[in-house]
């Protein structure tokens, strides 16, 4: 061949300058026309980064329609598609990228962006830190199963998300993107992580996110994860922490699995941001509207008629909620007209009960409720209904040692002392009446100032044995002095109760 190439330069090339076929021959490099002809492109130099692969840093040079160049220094160049890019870089821009390959047509160096999904990976080209696309085919005891490029994979059950998930079963058929953490060419072994990708993209976004964030901002989040003193929600790259104290207005200890659940999506406000840290707290309470406290004297007034509901129960009174973080006392004076012992003997958790405000201090927060004041004073009209030797029917609603209480109507109770329990000596009292037992009485005396009903089981038969005449004429006679029963009939029990 080289005899034709001197025979061509004989031939057609006479005159031609013999320095001059000297350059073209030392830049040749020893290659012949043909040569020249048969190779799509020239072989590279052995200093051309062709066996530079992995990571490297280099400058983007510029930037067009499809494509970003960047510069490694020297003559060294690449190219990666604009698609593996978020965002459009500009001109100057320092990234890391993963060289590929060398593309001799070109010249240039294939790069992936850091970050960005490889698409031509084989176990030839595998490098740590790739990010490569694959589908999950099955599960096993220690994780997931997947495939990436006709590669069998393998993801820790720890490697599958930022946060723990129960069953990873449902991730089985999905297509996601993970990064290779360890891999054997020799024995085909490839382990990758979904995690490490994702926290990628969460430190991304709470960058992004950190830059909009600003105090008194409501955001939608979701609950990742509950304590007794609060849950910890994500705003979409951040995590805030939101205070039992700050999801209800409502006073006393709290506990915050009362009031939210993982997976929950609420609405916070931004409380304050810590720059720094990175720290956020939020508030539920807040977002959903403003302290009721804020306008609670305007709303009710003392004398305004409510309905509230029993939420606690204690010794002294009941708890009653008006709305959602007002609360406040129905004292045990205050339950009925008639003086009662305890009272869980009136009212239950939960019941539902018409009152009338008392007293409020909206910059204490306390209210206090009357349930005996929301109906009618029955002692105020007694004299209407009830008189001296009248037979009535009550109900006993509790006995003593010295006699049993009954209930006429709501708010109007009397006394049956022991002595008028029945004709004959009674030594105890529960064993002539049980509680809840309806009782026939007759009314002995009313002491309407003092709140106070004497009241006889055993002299019922007198008056309804006696003709109706006798008893409507016959005025009562005289009462004769007592003489001091056992027990007291003094009526000094209401004041010992």
């Amino acid at each position: 061949m080289a005899k034709q190439d001197d025979l061509y330069k004989q031939k057609f090339r006479p005159d031609a300058d013999a320095a001059l076929d000297r350059q073209i021959d030392d830049a040749l490099g020893g290659l012949s026309m043909d040569d020249l002809y048969n190779q799509s492109a020239p072989a590279p130099r052995a200093s051309e980064p062709l066996a530079a692969k992995g990571m490297r840093i280099g400058r983007v040079i510029r930037v067009d329609q499809d494509n970003v160049f960047v510069d490694f220094g020297g003559k060294s160049q690449g190219i990666a598609s604009i698609l593996q890019f978020d965002e459009i870089p500009t001109v100057g821009q320092e990234m890391e990228f993963h060289v590929d390959r060398f593309d001799p047509r070109e010249g240039l160096l294939v790069l992936t962006r850091k970050g960005a999904v490889a698409t031509n990976v084989t176990w030839e080209n595998l490098e740590i830190g790739q990010v490569v696309e694959g589908t999950v085919t099955g599960m096993n005891k220690g994780g997931l199963e997947l495939e990436i490029k006709s590669m069998r994979a393998f993801m820790p059950a720890g490697q599958v998300d930022i946060y723990f998930q129960k069953d990873i079963s449902t991730l089985i058929g999905q297509r996601m993107t993970v990064e290779v953490t360890q891999f054997d060419r020799a024995a085909k072994n490839l382990i990758v992580s979904r995690r490490n990708v994702l926290e990628r993209e969460r430190e991304q976004q709470k960058q992004k996110l950190m830059e909009e964030l600003a105090e008194g901002q409501i955001r939608r989040g979701t609950v990742r994860s509950v304590m007794d003193f609060g849950a910890f929600v994500d705003l979409g790259g951040v995590d805030g922490l939101l205070h039992v104290s700050e999801m209800t207005f409502k006073r006393g200890r709290q506990n915050a699995a009362e009031f939210v659940k993982v997976g929950d999506a609420l609405d916070v406000k931004v409380l304050k941001i810590d720059r720094d840290t990175g720290k956020l707290s939020l508030s539920l309470k807040q977002a959903r509207g403003t302290d009721p406290w804020a306008d609670a004297a305007v709303k009710y007034p003392v004398g305004t008629t409510l309905t509230g509901r029993v939420t606690r129960v204690e010794s002294f009174g009941a708890f009653i909620e008006v709305e959602e973080g007002l609360e406040g006392l129905l004292p045990v004076s205050e339950i009925s007209w008639q003086r009662i012992k305890s009272p869980q003997d009136v009212l239950h958790e939960g019941d539902t009960i018409k009152l009338v405000v008392i007293s409020l201090d909206a910059v204490q927060k306390r209210i206090s409720f009357s349930l005996k004041q929301a109906g009618p004073d029955p002692w105020a009209t007694i004299n209407d209904r009830y008189a001296v030797d009248m037979v009535v029917d009550g109900t006993i609603t509790r006995i003593a040692e010295f006699g049993a209480f009954v209930e006429l109507e709501s708010g109007l109770e009397g006394l049956v002392h022991i002595s008028e329990l029945a004709g004959q000596r009674v030594t105890s009292v529960a064993s002539a009446v049980k509680a809840g037992q309806i009782a026939r009485v007759r009314i002995l005396d009313i002491d309407k100032d003092n709140r106070r009903i004497g009241l006889s089981i055993k002299k019922v038969a007198e008056i309804e044995a006696a003709p109706p005449s006798a008893a409507a004429t016959t005025p009562a006679p005289a009462k004769k002095k007592k003489n001091e029963l056992r027990g007291g009939l003094d009526f000094n029990f209401w004041n010992k109760k």
